[in-house]
């Protein structure tokens, strides 16, 4: 998601919406069924890949390709957890891509969680419990994502410290999947900031064997902040046809993330009565799209609606469009929040200028009371524009923090039940609870353009 130049300050101990190699482009998406054994299976050796990364070259993983399915997500078995070395300090990780063009993104949303902590002086309980943070990278330099098997290697590595009682994670939703079942069975609650695949935790909202398929302890550990994209698929597809859109073509990354969101707008599109002219999975490592480009351009499409982010090569997309006479007059381009960040526009130059983008929430200027404070707060602190996600990594710190001083020892179980459950929480987005589902009762969009290089805020987007 090019990485825009505003944070430089990377955190030193350094130790995103599914990733990885990209598969072979295809207009269809099979489902994978496994079973129980081999899910498992294919979870052991994704760890095994990852502790040999330094001595072979990265495989593709079968079970966490972009276009997997859920029943692919294997349930591993419970990993040995050490003893905390200081029964009074806890520790908080952020897991989070650190490397590749969504470092900036992800930078403001680990400067959020900073000053989450340090309004507290990063202790709880009246100055009893002391509170550590540490950054974990989900993604690495081969991939310039988030990848599969970083991502089991830090799940392993949480759920083995007896330190951490709660992840802060992920940015992209195909990294939950993996990460969930992991701290699921570890007791580790994990709050995120900006997963918004509905079948994380929405029962038939995703595929069949979702979500339960994520927590094969019985129980949730996991909630999100943010609105999930049944909200924001379908608001999309009504805001575009406010727009006067009339005809879409409709790209997909084929990664859960993208692909989730773009059955969502396709389904809400033809109930508001847009025609779909067609769809497509695109390859991501593609080194252009000019001949898929011009197929769509004899449709006569009014707008291009594509599900994925930045890093899922939005921005050489949105050039190809253009490149083959698409003008941004005849032929809109939307996208969801994955990319709205200035990684995008830096990507596409000045063809990203009119690109459309809606978000499960409201920018951070936009925000008021708490939320208005926080912005301020913010840019006094770091001297910088937060990205979109920043406000809600810092509010996913805020809601630990706040279960920490209710159990006020090192007990995940009970750390975790008190997230979950969170009940008329005023925070900068507002005031909210978690649903049994773990779910934010906030449903509050908004629509944004590019515009003279920058994103801006258009209006609230209502979810009806």
């Amino acid at each position: 998601m090019l990485r825009p130049k505003q944070q430089t300050n990377v955190p030193m101990n350094l130790s995103l919406k599914l990733g990885g190699t990209s598969p072979t482009p295809t207009k269809t998406y099979p489902t994978q069924h496994l079973n129980p054994t081999g899910l498992r299976t294919l979870l052991v050796a994704a760890s095994i890949a990852s502790l040999c990364a330094s001595c072979q070259s990265p495989q593709t993983p079968t079970a966490t390709s972009s276009g997997s399915t859920p029943s692919s997500t294997p349930a591993a078995s419970p990993v040995a957890v050490s003893s905390p070395a200081d029964p009074n300090t806890v520790k908080i990780v952020s897991m989070l891509p650190m490397t590749g063009s969504a470092l900036g993104q992800a930078q403001t949303m680990v400067n959020g969680i900073k000053q989450a902590l340090a309004e507290t002086d990063s202790k709880a309980c009246d100055g009893k419990i002391k509170m550590e943070y540490e950054v974990l990278d989900d993604a690495t330099a081969a991939a310039g994502k988030w990848d599969p098997s970083q991502v089991t290697s830090n799940a392993n590595k949480v759920a083995a410290d007896g330190s951490v009682v709660a992840a802060i994670g992920h940015y992209n939703s195909g990294a939950a999947k993996l990460s969930i079942p992991v701290l699921n069975q570890a007791n580790v609650v994990m709050v995120s900031p900006a997963n918004t695949y509905p079948g994380l935790t929405k029962p038939g909202k995703g595929e069949p064997k979702e979500p339960n398929v994520y927590y094969p302890a019985g129980t949730r550990n996991f909630s999100r902040v943010v609105p999930a994209d049944d909200l924001q698929g379908a608001v999309a597809a009504n805001w575009a046809k406010s727009l006067g859109v009339k005809k879409v073509y409709i790209l997909d990354d084929q990664e859960l993330y993208g692909k989730g969101i773009a059955d969502v707008f396709e389904a809400s599109a033809k109930t508001a009565g847009i025609e779909v002219l067609g769809r497509e999975g695109i390859d991501i490592k593609a080194s252009d799209y000019k001949a898929l480009m011009n197929k769509i351009k004899a449709l006569n499409p009014e707008m291009i609606y594509f599900g994925g982010t930045t890093q899922s090569n939005a921005g050489q997309i949105i050039k190809d469009i253009r490149n083959v006479g698409m003008t941004q007059e005849a032929v809109k381009f939307m996208g969801p929040d994955g990319i709205k960040e200035q990684a995008l526009i830096d990507a596409g130059g000045k063809d990203a200028e009119g690109v459309y983008a809606t978000f499960g929430g409201l920018p951070p200027k936009e925000l008021t009371g708490e939320g208005a404070k926080w912005y301020a707060g913010y840019k006094a602190k770091y001297n910088a524009e937060p990205e979109a996600y920043a406000a809600y990594a810092y509010e996913s710190a805020k809601v630990i923090i706040g279960a920490i001083n209710k159990v006020c020892k090192n007990d995940r179980a009970a750390i975790r039940d008190a997230v979950l459950a969170t009940k008329d929480f005023n925070g900068v987005l507002g005031n909210w609870s978690f649903d049994a589902n773990g779910d934010t009762s906030l449903t509050t969009m908004s629509g944004n353009v590019v515009k003279g290089g920058k994103w801006e805020f258009v209006s609230p987007l209502k979810t009806e």
